[in-house]
């Protein structure tokens, strides 16, 4: 399986499918996931031509379980690694969740050439702890809780938090997809347990402001106006007023985990962005 060491010696699995001349689009997957995360969409693009490639970020997935590094500034480092390691040009890099924070934080510093677009989906961007100058965001109670039963009650908590608001499986009259939900289980007990607690302030109180400003390449912002995980009015609608070339697509009653199922519509317009 291939593998790109960091300077910390932190070993990256990463997937990397297609032509290596065609246009490159690397998937940042969400805490507490893994690249298989993207399996749908990867096998979209891939089937469109594109080159494809995922990455399991530190801590998480196949690759090193790590204490330490276990934060914005290190994830968006590792990117810049791999992305070094494989000579990516002109990629397009979408990110889910904690994965379009680590977009956002990437793209904002990555090389010139480097980057053409970026995607976030359900993304943490802005940022999402409530505080005197986001009186919006959620409170700490809720990732110290987040922190509490990840550490020392995670298969359950991973059990609760697929088969319930990740999904909208909770909402009445949902039909919740077994399948679905022991994947997101089996990826998220692959990773190591101090990364995952780490992640949460990692994912939680990064506030992305200047990134959003200062990135100078075309972002679609993708949202559920049901998301229950990372709510929309402190999200992508306020980072969509902070980016130069940003737009936005919210999708009604979708949750926090759409482009997985509903992954028809996301990948559709996925695919007319990149080739817009």
């Amino acid at each position: 399986m291939p593998y790109v060491t960091t300077a910390d010696g932190t070993e990256i699995f990463y997937k990397d499918w297609g032509s290596k001349d065609a246009t490159p689009i690397m998937f940042h997957h969400g805490w507490p996931l893994s690249a298989d995360d993207w399996d749908n969409q990867m096998m979209f693009f891939l089937q469109k031509g594109y080159r494809v490639i995922a990455h399991d970020r530190r801590g998480h997935g196949r690759s090193t379980q790590t204490d330490t590094g276990n934060e914005m500034d290190t994830y968006a480092a590792d990117v810049a690694t791999l992305t070094d390691h494989l000579d990516l040009k002109g990629a397009i890099h979408i990110g889910h969740s904690t994965g379009g924070g680590e977009v956002i934080h990437y793209v904002a510093r990555a090389k010139p050439g480097r980057v053409a677009k970026a995607v976030l989906i359900s993304a943490v961007p802005p940022v999402m702890l409530k505080s005197d100058a986001n009186p919006g965001g959620l409170p700490i109670e809720v990732f110290d809780d987040f922190r509490q039963q990840t550490a020392f009650n995670r298969a359950q908590f991973y059990r609760d938090v697929a088969s319930g608001p990740f999904y909208g499986f909770n909402r009445p009259g949902a039909t919740p997809i077994q399948g679905v939900i022991d994947n997101w289980w089996r990826q998220s007990m692959m990773g190591g347990i101090k990364a995952h607690v780490d992640c949460v302030k990692a994912f939680s109180e990064t506030d992305f402001t200047e990134d959003l400003k200062s990135v100078d390449v075309p972002v679609l912002l993708l949202h559920g106006d049901d998301d229950q995980v990372v709510p929309i009015k402190d999200s992508a609608e306020i980072g969509i007023t902070l980016l130069k070339h940003g737009q936005i697509k919210i999708y009604p009653g979708y949750p926090h985990g759409a482009f997985t199922i509903h992954a028809d519509v996301i990948n559709a317009d996925l695919l007319a962005f990149i080739e817009s």
